[in-house]
C-alpha cells in the first residue's frame, strides 16, 4: 500500500515502527508521571527513529502521530485490535505473508501480527455479572502478592507475572517477564515513595489488568529508587491512553502516606485487596 519490499525488510521496518511508537508512549507516561529529567533524551530518541523511516512512509507516520500516538494496531482474531474493525480475508492474509504494509480500513493504523506477545486468557464478563466499579474492574484478589519473595526487579517481575498466569489471566509468564523487562531497560518505572509502575503493552484479547505486590525489605528497582508497593499492568494497546489516566490515580492514592501504610500491613491477598480498594475508592472510577 505505501511500501513493499523483502519479508525480512518489511518485518525490521513494522519492529523499528514499534519501537518508535514505544518510545513517543514512555515520552507520554514520563511527562504525566515522572519528574521531567529525561523529556529532553526522550524526545531526541523519537526525533532519532522517525528520521531513520523510509522516506516513502516517513510522512504517513507523522501525520497519523499528530493524531494520535497509537499508529501500530495488532490484527486480533482477524480484525484491528485498536477500532475492533473486521478485515477481509484477503488482508488478513496480507498482513500475515509482510510482502507489504497493510492499513486499516476504518482508522488507518498500521496492520501488524505479532506471534511472539503474551495473550490474555481471563475469563470474559458474562451480560448476567455485576458490573464492577473501581479498581475491581482491573484486578481482583487473586492477583495480590503481599510479602513478596523477590530481591530484585527482575525477580519482582516475574513473581507478578507467574501470579497472572496462575490466576489464568495471562497464557504465557515468560513472555510478559520478557517484554517488561525490555520495558524497563529503557526507562524504569520507580517512582518515589516506594512505587514502581512495571507494564506491558501488547497484551490483547481482553481487559487492562493489574497485579500488585508488596516489600516490606524493599526492591532495588532502577532509578536509585528502591520500591516497596510494585504494580505491574497488563495493557491491550487500544487503552494506552486510559492507562495514563488510571496509573495517575493510583499514584494520587498512594502519595498520600495512611494509603501506604495500610497497604504494607496487609499480610494476606485479601486484606491486601481490601487496602486497596479503600485507597483508590475515590481516586479510580
Amino acid at each position: 500500500m505505501i511500501i513493499s519490499e523483502s519479508q525480512n525488510g518489511l518485518q525490521s521496518l513494522i519492529n523499528h515502527l514499534l519501537q518508535l511508537q514505544e518510545l513517543v508512549l514512555i515520552l507520554d507516561e514520563h511527562r504525566a508521571t515522572g519528574d521531567g529529567s529525561h523529556l529532553t533524551r526522550l524526545s531526541e530518541n523519537v526525533e532519532q527513529m522517525t528520521d531513520k523511516l523510509p522516506i516513502q512512509i516517513r510522512g504517513f507516520v507523522q501525520r497519523l502521530l499528530k493524531k494520535d500516538h497509537i499508529v501500530m494496531a495488532p490484527m486480533y482474531n482477524g480484525a484491528c485490535a485498536i477500532c475492533g474493525m473486521r478485515l477481509p480475508i484477503s488482508q488478513v492474509q496480507a498482513v500475515r505473508k509482510l510482502k507489504e504494509i497493510q492499513t486499516c480500513p476504518s482508522c488507518a493504523r498500521i496492520l501488524y501480527e505479532s506471534s511472539d506477545a503474551a495473550h490474555w486468557v481471563g475469563e470474559p464478563s458474562s451480560r448476567t455479572d455485576a458490573r464492577k466499579s473501581g479498581i475491581a474492574r482491573f484486578s481482583a484478589a487473586s492477583l495480590m502478592l503481599p510479602n513478596m519473595q523477590a530481591t530484585t526487579r527482575d525477580e519482582a517481575i516475574r513473581e507478578l507475572a507467574t501470579c497472572l498466569h496462575t490466576a489464568g489471566f495471562v497464557d504465557d509468564a515468560e513472555k510478559l517477564v520478557h517484554a517488561a523487562i525490555e520495558r524497563e531497560n529503557i526507562l524504569s518505572t520507580a517512582m518515589e515513595h516506594g512505587l514502581a509502575f512495571p507494564h506491558v503493552r501488547g497484551v490483547e484479547g481482553g481487559g487492562l489488568t493489574l497485579a500488585m505486590g508488596t516489600s516490606a525489605k524493599g526492591i532495588p528497582f532502577g532509578n536509585d529508587q528502591t520500591s516497596n508497593i510494585i504494580c505491574f499492568f497488563m495493557i491491550p494497546t487500544a487503552v494506552s491512553a486510559f492507562y495514563l489516566r488510571l496509573i495517575a490515580g493510583l499514584t494520587e492514592s498512594f502519595l498520600k502516606a495512611p494509603n501506604r501504610t495500610a497497604l504494607m500491613a496487609a499480610t494476606t491477598p485479601e486484606q491486601l485487596w481490601k487496602a486497596l480498594t479503600k485507597a483508590t475508592r475515590y481516586s479510580v472510577k
